[in-house]
């Protein structure tokens, strides 16, 4: 069954699937950048196109959605998925998921400053036309049509990041979600992948047995200074092309150095702070 692993965009989901994949699709556990093709990205276009699905049509893509996680998920085994959507029922009557299918949730959330500037970045896009999609918009991310990358394709309904935060909140029936805060996995990795484990092996109804090498491993080489190597060695199909250079935007940039304090304007700040004040201070980031 599916483990959903749930984000808003560049708050930590690569490196939540940088850790899994390398625990769980590698001998050794040391991380590659190919290794993260392993968890799959929903929505996706191709698993539409191989149903016979019209893409085009967007109420005929979320209307299957359900239908199409059945088709690749597997009730006796782990399905780990990344997503970007929220949760809840598009055009008021067709859910984004069900608990029959998911066995839970992992929620990744970073503190929106931290956010806004990072997404920014990554998308060649003013930080405040970022933080007005953050705060106002239940912004489709994605061109079914334009882009000729099939993950880009993708239409994704994200929501604002304190609706995308909230709606994920439905999977605590039953004690199937669990909520990391990016920051923790960057100055704990070791507690918060322990958690992590144990909240996946429970899911799963089995004896958390941890493999101590593999373990370090993971550790070791999914640090943001090792990754950002890896991508300057031999590339990362997840970045984004400059359309003014014709260059790849890279994906890890700043990351643990991207500081809102330094970084953002206190104009910007001071609206995120207003918009998203019930929800930072239940995360303590207020």
């Amino acid at each position: 069954m599916i483990i959903w692993l749930a984000s808003y965009p560049k708050s930590g989901n690569t490196l939540l699937r940088s850790m899994l994949s390398a625990y769980f699709f590698s001998k050794e556990g040391i991380f590659n950048l190919d290794i993260i093709k392993n968890i799959k990205q929903f929505p996706n276009v191709t698993l539409f196109e191989n149903l016979g699905i019209d893409i085009r049509n967007e109420e005929e893509v979320v209307k299957n959605y359900i239908r199409v996680q059945e088709t690749f998920n597997k009730k006796n085994s782990v399905q780990f998925c990344k997503t970007h959507s929220c949760l809840f029922n598009y055009y008021n009557k067709y859910p984004f998921t069900n608990l029959e299918i998911s066995l839970g949730a992992i929620y990744v959330v970073r503190d929106p400053r931290n956010v806004v500037t990072s997404y920014a970045k990554f998308s060649k896009d003013s930080v405040e036309n970022v933080a007005e999609i953050m705060i106002n918009k239940t912004y489709l991310s994605g061109d079914l049509n334009a882009s000729k990358k099939k993950g880009e394709r993708t239409t994704v309904l994200l929501g604002t990041w304190g609706s995308n935060y909230e709606t994920w909140k439905s999977f605590t029936v039953d004690n199937k979600y669990l909520l990391i805060k990016y920051e923790d996995l960057i100055t704990s990795p070791e507690e918060v992948f322990t958690k992590i484990l144990k909240f996946i092996f429970k899911l799963n109804k089995k004896k958390l047995k941890i493999d101590k090498k593999k373990f370090d491993n993971v550790v070791r080489t999914t640090s943001f200074e090792y990754m950002k190597s890896l991508e300057i060695k031999d590339g990362f199909t997840e970045s984004k092309i400059d359309p003014e250079t014709n260059k790849k935007i890279p994906f890890f940039n700043l990351g643990p150095k991207n500081d809102w304090k330094k970084l953002l304007d206190p104009e910007i700040t001071k609206k995120i702070e207003i918009a998203f004040k019930k929800e930072m201070e239940e995360l303590g980031y207020l």
